[in-house]
Formats: C-alpha cells, sequence, structure tokens
C-alpha cells in the first residue's frame, strides 16, 4: 500500500470495455490519491513462459483490462477530471508482440512474434534487447479516462475524447492531464501499463508490463474541454537522447502511406545494420522509436520522420 494514497484498488477490480453502468469500484470526494494495481494489456495472458504460439490463442475479449472505475463527488457533464500522474511501481517483467493483422505494417508482418523483457523494477536501467540493445524505460499508463456518455458496452482499443487508449509516452510520472468529464461522478478507470513505447507504437503494442500506477483525482468545474489535454513537468526524451538518432523519411501526399514507409526504411536499416530479424527490428522500434510530422504544409507532399534513439546500440 501506498503510504501516502488515501485508497488501493486491486487488479481484480478491472472492466473490460467501457460502460457508463458499470458500478463503481470506489466513491471518492477531490483530491482522493489512489494507488492503482493495473494489470498488463493481455489480461495476464502473457507470461515469461510464454512463446509465440501464445500470441496466436490470445483471448481478445480480455485485451487492455482497466482498473475501476472511480466515481468522483460533483464531477458533472462539461466538467475535467484532473489527473496528477504521482508515479508507478514497474513489475520487472514486459513483453512486446506482432500480432498478425495489427500494427502500421501488418500487411508485412503476418507472422506472429514475441519478446520478453526483464528489467530491474527498482532502478529501472535500460532493459535488455538482444546481445547489444538496451532499451531506456519510461513507464506510463496507455489506457487512462472516463466512461463516455453513450450507453452501452464500447470496447476499449479506440481513444476517445474522454480518453481510454491514448498511448500517449509522456503521461509519466510527474504529468498532469485533463480529461472531459460526460456523466456523473467521470467514472474513471486506468490500465494497459507499459515499462516503454516510442511515439507510433508503431507495431501495436509496446514493452506491455504490469504496474502499479499511483494518481491524484481532482475535478475543474465547468471546464468544458473538448478533448484531453496535458502538462509535462519537463523534457520528454531526455532518457533517449544521449547519443542522438538515426531518422529515416516518408514524403508524399499521405501522412499514412509516408508513416509506413518511414518506418519501413527504419526496420530495413536496423535489421541490415544489426543483424536482426525484420519483424525484431519492427518489435524494437515500437518500443523506442519515434514517428514525427516534420511538414504538413509544403503541398502537395509532406513529411513524416521515424526518429531511432542511438543510445539503444552504442
Amino acid at each position: 500500500m501506498c503510504k501516502a494514497c488515501d485508497y488501493t484498488i486491486h487488479g481484480r477490480q478491472h472492466h473490460f470495455g467501457w460502460d457508463n453502468a458499470l458500478e463503481p469500484a470506489l466513491r471518492v470526494a477531490p483530491g482522493a490519491t489512489i494507488e492503482f494495481e493495473c494489470r498488463d494489456s493481455s489480461a495476464g495472458q502473457i507470461t515469461p513462459a510464454s512463446t509465440a504460439s501464445s500470441v496466436t490463442t490470445l483471448d481478445f475479449s480480455r485485451i487492455n483490462p482497466v482498473s475501476g472505475p472511480i466515481f468522483v463527488d460533483g464531477a458533472e457533464p462539461g466538467d475535467a477530471l484532473k489527473v496528477t500522474i504521482e508515479g508507478f511501481k514497474p513489475s520487472g517483467f514486459g513483453w512486446t508482440a506482432n500480432i498478425p493483422g495489427f500494427g502500421l505494417l501488418a500487411d508485412q508482418f503476418t507472422e506472429p512474434a514475441l519478446t520478453l523483457w526483464n528489467y530491474d523494477a527498482a532502478s529501472l536501467e535500460p532493459a535488455a534487447f538482444g546481445r547489444h540493445g538496451r532499451v531506456p524505460l519510461k513507464p506510463f499508463a496507455g489506457t487512462i479516462g472516463n466512461a463516455p456518455a453513450e450507453p452501452g458496452h464500447h470496447s476499449v482499443v479506440p481513444p476517445r475524447r474522454v480518453g481510454g487508449n491514448l498511448d500517449i509516452r509522456d503521461l509519466s510520472a510527474g504529468t498532469v492531464l485533463h480529461l472531459p468529464v460526460e456523466v456523473a461522478g467521470a467514472l474513471f478507470s486506468v490500465g494497459d501499463t507499459h515499462a516503454a513505447q516510442g511515439d507510433g507504437e508503431v507495431c501495436g503494442t509496446a514493452i506491455e508490463s504490469p504496474m502499479n500506477a499511483v494518481l491524484t483525482l481532482d475535478l475543474v468545474k465547468g471546464a468544458n474541454l473538448r478533448m484531453p489535454r496535458f502538462t509535462t513537468p519537463g523534457p520528454v526524451t531526455r532518457h533517449l537522447d544521449a547519443k542522438g538518432y538515426e531518422v529515416t523519411t516518408g514524403v508524399g501526399p499521405d501522412l499514412m502511406t509516408g508513416a509506413r514507409q518511414a518506418v519501413a526504411d527504419m526496420v530495413e536499416l536496423l535489421a541490415g545494420r544489426y543483424n536482426l530479424a525484420p519483424v525484431d527490428a519492427y518489435m524494437l522500434v515500437s518500443t523506442c522509436g519515434d514517428l514525427r510530422i516534420s511538414e504538413i504544409v509544403d503541398m502537395p507532399n509532406w513529411v513524416v520522420s521515424f526518429y531511432f534513439p542511438r543510445v539503444v546500440f552504442e
């Protein structure tokens, strides 16, 4: 139990998908600090004993469990839930998978693949990848949000204006997130914790890792936000910046095509340079490489760049 926390939400207090008819796991006053035990995005289906064949037997009805929901007293539609991310307590185990039919280059990588990670949960030293790679870690929650106003059960996979499966790497310790409220009490939930991810999460998974998240929930009355917004406590890439970057680009009139080209070229570059299987390079870049829109004004062609941190191999 977190000594500074007012409550703990245990791992068994989770649900799959969003539904504003769910019974709250807890009711709190604004300002409460809660420790959430978060399961990984497979809900424990991937374990340290898993192999690539385990990817083919995943039960997708059990993907992306979120802990909660939390009813925040006084929260009403039009308010914003202010979520201060106090910190994370990682587990030391994680996984990255290529799931057939999922990911930016799904048409190029059609077979299941799995990488298992072990890392020091206390020091968060970079996690080993193969014989030479070491991926810097930055824990965060991939799925964090409120229940939508629309009744019924809704998949947790697509993000929405009230948050959800945002997969924003910078929702890490010290960040303050504001989420639109659409229903009484907000009905906040969190899960899908990651030990590291690149911007884009291009293969569809990051370092998926169960861990505890400590969050403070507060209210901003009448905020009337259209979409989530957040404030970071400082620089967001210093864990990756030390050795610079290798960068590939995609240039053309379609941003998705450009993104695919930039990622495919980086996969080819790393596979050739470091003697990696292409699918391993694909999973690696998903954990630590960043897709960026470099230019979107010089019509008719836009530029998408993919940044891979050299610190991983140097």
